[in-house]
């Protein structure tokens, strides 16, 4: 029988994030930093990559970072070909980097009036942002996945993981139609990427966050008000924060997840479940 270390363990693994210096993608990776993986954040912000980059390795982590745009399916190709270069493989993917669609057809998340906005409405919603946000959430997640499999599937062995959310299991009048559109499609990707690999060795997965702290959406999480606010709506009383992502983080990327694929786990507070208060 394995031990728990045994069945968590990502010593030495050799780890890629995108979206990475930040949020979610940045508990994904400090989860496996922390227990001995490599891990390499790739992310837009030059800034954020650098701060991160260096707090990490002063906490004796082994991690770097490159700016990526996962809309430049190219550059993604050559990051993750250049981070397996230097792990001598690829063990695990989190396609995670993701954009906020703007605001849906409601003006308010919770709360008894909320007024409808014509910003967000259907016959007003333009190609170009309907466009940017499948490009980056749904397409970006499809690269990230394609560009992992050329190193995991000749290895016969990896971990991929897609962050969806739960906007793809309920509807949020708040946030625009391209956003759940976008999460669903990362959804069903994964089921279907799962089918494809899971004779390979590799399993392929996806977390569904509800309401986390993060810079999406302009980081208006941030505030300790608003998530006192959001709290209420939630059975945990709390929003989420990078940290409640370690757990799960470290699940799926281990041994101990070897037997589950083409699974999307929510990780909410009891969100989707309803009020229960």
């Amino acid at each position: 029988m394995k031990s728990a270390t045994d069945l968590f363990s990502v010593q030495n693994y050799g780890v890629v994030v995108t979206g990475g210096a930040s949020g979610i993608g940045l508990g994904y990776a400090e989860a496996l930093a922390a227990n001995g993986a490599r891990v390499t954040l790739l992310d837009l912000d030059p800034g954020r990559i650098a701060i991160e980059t260096e707090r990490l390795r002063n906490l004796g982590f082994y991690v770097r970072g490159a700016v990526v745009d996962v809309t430049d399916h190219a550059a993604l190709d050559a990051a993750i070909d250049e981070a397996a270069a230097e792990y001598g493989g690829l063990d695990v993917v989190f396609a995670n980097a993701g954009i906020d669609s703007g605001p849906g057809y409601l003006g308010a998340w919770i709360g008894g009036q909320r007024p409808r906005l014509d910003e967000g409405a259907l016959e007003n919603y333009s190609n170009e942002r309907w466009n940017r946000i499948v490009e980056v959430n749904l397409t970006g997640a499809f690269a990230t996945l394609r560009a992992a499999a050329r190193h995991m599937k000749p290895r016969r062995s990896g971990r991929m993981i897609v962050t969806t959310s739960a906007a793809a299991l309920r509807c949020e009048p708040a946030i625009g139609v391209a956003y759940m559109a976008a999460k669903a499609g990362a959804a069903h990707l994964v089921r279907n990427v799962a089918l494809e690999m899971a004779a390979y060795g590799i399993t392929v997965n996806a977390i569904a966050p509800g309401m986390f702290v993060t810079n999406i959406g302009g980081g208006h999480f941030k505030d300790e008000k608003l998530q006192a606010e959001f709290g209420k709506a939630i059975p945990a009383h709390r929003v989420g924060f990078p940290s409640d992502m370690y757990g799960l983080a470290l699940f799926l990327a281990s041994p101990a997840s070897a037997y589950v694929t083409g699974q999307q786990i929510v990780i909410d507070g009891g969100l989707c479940l309803g009020q229960a208060d």
